[in-house]
């Protein structure tokens, strides 16, 4: 006589709280590997150590000289970062939005090809725009300059900015641009009336993506500057770490303060960013 087991299954609930164990898991470990650093980043610039190898696992004992030194050694630099970040976020955007409005409405012979062109500039490395802008920039004056490298930055986000709002602008229905024109508005006080304010979350999400570009870039800033004039905190930082080989605290601090306007920009936008950066796909 044999006998038989049968096997119940489970109900779909819990087979789904199974499965996701072991995803969390991963998650969580995925996470904390991202983390970390910037954990340590903050806990080295606690301590008063020789280096960031030798600090503890946690700052018993913390210090904020490291800190003093950031904002005494390198103010200057964060305030450079701030004016060319600022500045190029204004350039982009008045570049950028009406190229996107115009080539999300009007259809144009050729409109295919420049996104094309667009598209290819997404993939032309940093370095090589620095090096072909020194000589032009070399030529006008525009190197070791504020203006020089709020160009060159603009010119390195003023593509992606126009491929991200034209998405979005693309959704926004034609009657209501078609409204305002009866109504005796001409197109650019539509745009401005119309368009721009149903495309704020779009407008933002590119000034953001711009911010954080232009505040981040390091090529561009070594390639165009070479006095102490104007320099960003990316470079200060580069040039920091030479003269702070034997005291890693006003480093590790100034990285920590390089990095709270992107840390508070990403937390007070981030509705923006993910209904800028979604909205285009529904139409």
């Amino acid at each position: 006589m044999t006998s038989t087991t049968i096997r119940v299954p489970l109900p779909r609930k819990h087979r789904g709280r199974a499965r996701s164990i072991p995803m969390t898991a991963l998650g969580i470990v995925f996470l904390g590997l991202m983390v970390f650093p910037v954990y340590w980043m903050v806990n080295s610039s606690l301590q008063a150590t020789a280096g960031a190898a030798t600090a503890t696992w946690f700052p018993t004992n913390p210090t904020f000289s490291g800190y003093v030194a950031a904002f005494q050694q390198q103010g200057g630099n964060f305030v450079s970062s701030m004016i060319i970040g600022l500045g190029t976020v204004v350039v982009t955007l008045l570049v950028a939005t009406p190229a996107a409005y115009g080539l999300a409405r009007f259809r144009m012979r050729g409109t295919r090809v420049f996104l094309l062109v667009l598209l290819v500039t997404q993939m032309i490395p940093t370095i090589v725009i620095a090096n072909a802008l020194y000589t032009l920039f070399n030529d006008v004056g525009l190197l070791n300059t504020y203006a020089g490298l709020i160009l060159a930055d603009s010119a390195v986000q003023i593509p992606f900015s126009i491929l991200l709002m034209r998405a979005f602008m693309e959704s926004i229905p034609p009657s209501l641009v078609e409204a305002a024109l009866v109504d005796g508005a001409n197109d650019f006080r539509a745009f401005l009336s119309i368009v721009v304010p149903i495309s704020r979350n779009a407008i933002v999400t590119a000034a953001l993506f711009t911010f954080l570009g232009a505040w981040g870039d390091f090529l561009i800033a070594l390639t165009l500057t070479s006095t102490d004039a104007v320099r960003p905190i990316t470079l200060g930082i580069y040039n920091y770490i030479g003269s702070n080989v034997t005291d890693w605290g006003p480093v590790m601090a100034t990285a920590v303060l390089a990095s709270l306007p992107a840390a508070v920009l990403l937390v007070v936008a981030q509705r923006y960013i993910a209904a800028g950066a979604l909205g285009g796909a529904v139409k």
